[in-house]
């Protein structure tokens, strides 16, 4: 409703360039690499709950800050906190969900879990689209509202299932200083995350770049980038389950070669598309690599995390938002400087690259597997 039309509304509510608002919106993305491991550090010490409460609840204001705010550094800030309040609530939220879930059903609950959240994307494009012509801050002060409602019933719900009991039943933790030396010798793990901030770069021109190329290219541009964000969330909906079926029956790797080789078509597809149909066909291909890449990337970090480090190894996965910072900035400049085929063919090119970090990171695991090396 809100998040993928901030670069539009920094465009049409401050003077900002657009390079300036690619750092805007890249900066949640480098707060929440930041703030990430020390949030998975943090629920596996002290637990999920609180960690993910307070997370909720901070989320819930920001949204309203960015309703009552017109000066770029408090939007700049406010996203950050936006990125804070993400890398601690995601990782820890999907390290909850392994904590409660069987190895063998983990990559179908992961699955799931990213077709609703597409449930609610589906729809929200177009809501915020219809609020924002009402008033340019009605959705970010719906969003905020409910957050914080959804704080207050998340709060209820772990109660009710028990959440409290289960971390009581957990094992004495580590330091940070341990957590952080096991993840600095996992090899493995490095090129994983290596790869995971290449695609990332790719990943993020949908969430800044497309929506300024899309309207300043086409007509009635803001409608329809709506349109193709709805059409993202729907394809991942119709998609998702039979993908999954596929998937399972492969490694954690190939979806993620097949999910990365899609994501350069649909960006070969946005760079060459003149008419909104083409727009949308190459959406569909696009999403398509989300729906294979999501949940694997999920998958092989529970693969490598040890069980009393789970939340810290998801944690660590948000260094990946270093690419979400970057890929706006840099997305916003090669958009400023030599348009948008020319970026989307980079950014193609960018998403073949990841794989190859991938593979590295599958070789290391092998070996680890094997006991030729960590």
């Amino acid at each position: 409703m809100s998040l993928p039309f901030l670069a539009i509304y920094l465009l049409a509510a401050t003077d900002m360039s657009p390079t300036m608002i690619g750092v805007t919106v890249g900066i949640g993305s480098l707060a929440g690499m930041l703030g990430g491991f020390f949030g998975g550090y943090l629920s596996d010490r002290f637990g999920r709950r609180i960690i993910m409460l307070a997370a909720i609840y901070m989320w819930g204001f920001v949204f309203l800050g960015f309703a009552f705010t017109g000066v770029p550094i408090i939007f700049a800030l406010l996203n950050a906190i936006n990125g804070l309040c993400r890398s601690f609530y995601e990782p820890v939220s999907q390290a909850l969900m392994a904590d409660l879930t069987g190895k063998e059903k983990r990559y179908q609950v992961f699955s799931l879990r990213y077709m609703a959240i597409n449930i609610g994307v589906s729809v929200g494009p177009l809501l915020g689209t219809l609020f924002a012509a009402m008033s340019g801050r009605l959705p970010w002060i719906i969003t905020g509202c409910i957050y914080l409602c959804y704080g207050v019933l998340l709060h209820v719900l772990l109660n009710k299932f028990g959440i409290r009991s289960i971390e009581g039943e957990k094992k004495e933790p580590v330091t940070i200083g341990q957590s952080w030396n096991v993840i600095r010798r996992d090899k493995a793990f490095r090129y994983f995350i290596i790869g995971g901030i290449i695609s990332a770069i790719s990943y993020a021109q949908m969430t800044s770049t497309l929506s300024q190329f899309v309207d300043g290219q086409f007509a009635n541009g803001v409608t329809l980038f709506a349109w193709m964000m709805s059409i993202n969330a729907v394809v991942v909906i119709a998609f998702q389950l039979p993908f999954s079926k596929w998937a399972e029956k492969k490694s954690p790797m190939t979806a993620i070669a097949v999910g990365s080789i899609s994501y350069a078509i649909g960006h070969v597809g946005f760079a060459f598309s003149d008419s909104w149909w083409m727009l949308i066909v190459s959406m569909v291909i696009f999403t398509w690599g989300e729906i294979l890449t999501f949940p694997a990337g999920a998958m092989i970090i529970d693969r490598l995390a040890p069980d009393k480090m789970r939340g810290t190894y998801f944690g660590a996965q948000t260094f990946t938002n270093l690419g979400h910072f970057l890929g706006p900035w840099l997305g916003g400049m090669l958009l400023q400087g030599y348009g948008g085929r020319s970026l989307f063919i980079t950014v193609a090119v960018v998403s073949i690259i990841s794989i190859w970090f991938y593979l590295l990171g599958e070789k290391r695991t092998m070996q680890r597997d094997m006991g030729v090396g960590a």
